[in-house]
């Protein structure tokens, strides 16, 4: 690959590479690596344990800054450069309200650098083995952050312990948020989806660099949690996506989750108000984006905080149809998946000590009300959920287990559960587990009724435990955590380098066939079968058969609910 590519100067260029190649020097001097659009200068990081070095490029731009004519569309190839780039530098975070930072970094005991947010955040990290260079052909692992499309960043995740222990390249890439990730005017002139978009910008950056920092662009995984694994799902649908990778790996998280779209008209509310807010004419899409494309970032920014329908669209281009039917009718990437949830992916609904006044001193009607406004439950086959969900004999603590149980069923567990049949029918290897150890760090962060929540896992994905740099993960993780961490970064790095994560040393992880086993991830590991099957059968046949003979249908979630996945970021936690 590389040797097709021809630049002027190439001779010389190619004798410097060597050059700097032979006198990169002992562990800690600065690494160089050459790429299609110029020379990027690196740093070494050690990782507790292993012996192994780790060259990490911080910041390297993937596309052009979205900027000005570029807000609210593709993006665009970046242009080259001359001389060094320095790539020691965290990369800004796309736009975002960063005040959420301090409280989940609280909640979770972890801590990344802060290094401010900004439009011109297209940026990827790189961490690579340092023996890796040219020709190495090590697996790529290719990590698209969370935050429920709000938040998030590529330098909240460290992938150096990854990378040392596994003998993998991990990449961490960034991807516009909220609105300026979402924006649309449900006509030609601004499809959308310019997140995902982004997204297959980084991908393609991957394909035709990667080789030069050792990675082999034939042996590409993707993997994310929350809003990274819904992302991770919709590029496996998305026909754009075809050989950009070649494994998935989808953490708490799939592109059938109900919440992901907004109905039109509460977009066609929020143009207007956006326009009205922004002097602007919302008549004519083409003269709003001209005249919102002027108008400074903070003031969108602003903006977009009050608006709850920008979310992902049936475009035709990156979605040619919704995510259900393009399982249905088998048309997708049908590479290697693992697909997983955590035993309590709700729990963070709730991240205080004390339940909470809405509930307190009430009885089920309560929960069923809530449930009406955010699921769009028609009021008369609520005795249905509450048959299923909250039998008569509850304690007003089994009331908010079994509520948090529902929303968990209903978003993560159901989802990703029907997903992974689908690939399995599409005759797609697909491997199923349910984590569910409680990280000892947050004994005295969240209540005790919490058991393995929505994000615990990725401590473990990452080696957090084995982590020196500036990105804390894991502080005060036990032996016992530590060992299952490497048991698990074995896992996902086994499946990035065959398809299958079974391996030497490792207990079986049964393929998810009609026998349904999954892997239950804890400190003793153990195989378990058809998870919650009984409530996968109530969402998906008896509920909908109910309602199909009476007439009745399930309309679309609340977009309210989707802000309440935000809760942790956006409430400190009073304890």
């Amino acid at each position: 690959m590389s040797g097709e590519w021809v630049r002027p100067g190439q001779t010389l260029i190619w004798a410097v590479w060597v050059l700097a190649a032979a006198t990169e020097g002992p562990a800690g001097e600065a690494p160089v690596r050459n790429t299609r659009l110029g020379w990027v200068r690196g740093k070494q990081a050690a990782v507790l344990g292993s012996a192994m070095p780790v060259n990490v490029f911080l910041g390297v731009p993937f596309a052009a800054p979205p900027l000005g004519p570029l807000r609210f569309a593709n993006p665009e190839p970046m242009l080259p450069w001359n001389g060094f780039r320095d790539a020691t530098l965290y990369p800004k975070m796309c736009l975002q309200n960063s005040d959420w930072l301090p409280s989940y970094e609280h909640i979770l005991r972890v801590h990344f650098p802060n290094s401010g947010v900004s439009e011109d955040c297209l940026y990827l990290n790189i961490y690579a083995p340092a023996h890796a260079d040219t020709g190495a052909k090590l697996p790529v692992m290719v990590w698209l952050p969370g935050g429920a499309f709000q938040t998030g960043s590529a330098s909240m995740f460290d992938g150096s312990a990854l990378a040392a222990y596994e003998d993998v390249l991990v990449v961490t890439t960034q991807y516009r948020l909220g609105m300026f990730g979402f924006f649309n005017t449900g006509d030609q002139h601004a499809l959308g989806n310019w997140a995902f978009m982004d997204q297959l910008a980084a991908l393609t950056w991957v394909q035709e660099n990667i080789e030069f920092f050792g990675g082999d662009p034939r042996s590409v995984t993707i993997f994310g949690e929350s809003a990274g694994a819904i992302s991770v799902s919709s590029l496996v649908l998305s026909p754009l996506a075809n050989e950009l990778f070649h494994k998935a790996i989808m953490q708490s998280g799939v592109a059938i989750i109900p919440f992901l779209q907004a109905p039109d008209e509460e977009r066609d509310k929020d143009l207007q108000m956006i326009a009205d807010t922004c002097g602007c004419e919302a008549a004519d899409s083409q003269a709003l984006l001209r005249c919102l494309r002027a108008k400074p970032s903070e003031e969108l920014l602003n903006i977009s905080e009050k608006t709850k329908s920008f979310t992902r669209v049936v475009d035709g281009f990156f979605f040619p149809d919704e995510a259900l039917e393009l399982l249905i009718q088998k048309t997708f990437n049908s590479v290697p998946a693992i697909i997983g949830v955590n035993n309590h992916e709700c729990g963070f609904l709730l991240p205080v000590n004390e339940f909470p006044e809405v509930l307190r001193g009430s009885n089920k009607s309560v929960i069923l009300r809530m449930l009406h406004t955010a699921l769009n439950i028609p009021t008369q086959y609520l005795s249905f959920v509450a048959d299923e969900y909250f039998p008569d004999e509850l304690s007003l603590f089994e009331l908010r287990n079994s509520f948090l149980d529902l929303l968990g069923d209903v978003f993560f567990v159901v989802p990703g559960l029907v997903t992974a049949r689908y690939h399995r029918d599409a005759g797609a290897p697909v491997y199923f587990y349910e984590f569910q150890h409680r990280p000892h760090c947050l004994r005295d962060r969240k209540p005790a009724f919490v058991r393995a929540d929505h994000t615990d896992e990725i401590r473990f994905v990452f080696g957090g435990a084995f982590l020196k740099g500036d990105v804390v993960m894991f502080e005060g993780a036990t032996e016992e955590e530590a060992s299952l961490s490497r048991k698990m970064m074995r896992y996902w790095a086994n499946f990035a380098r065959t398809g299958d994560p079974n391996g030497e040393g490792l207990p079986l992880w049964p393929a998810y066939s009609q026998k349904e086993q999954y892997l239950q991830l804890d400190l003793n590991l153990s195989v378990g079968q058809r998870l919650k099957a009984r409530k996968v059968e109530f969402w998906t046949e008896t509920l909908p058969l109910v309602m199909s003979t009476s007439g009745g249908h399930l309309g679309p979630p609340s977009s309210l609910l989707f802000f309440s996945l935000l809760l942790p970021f956006l409430f400190p936690l009073a304890c």
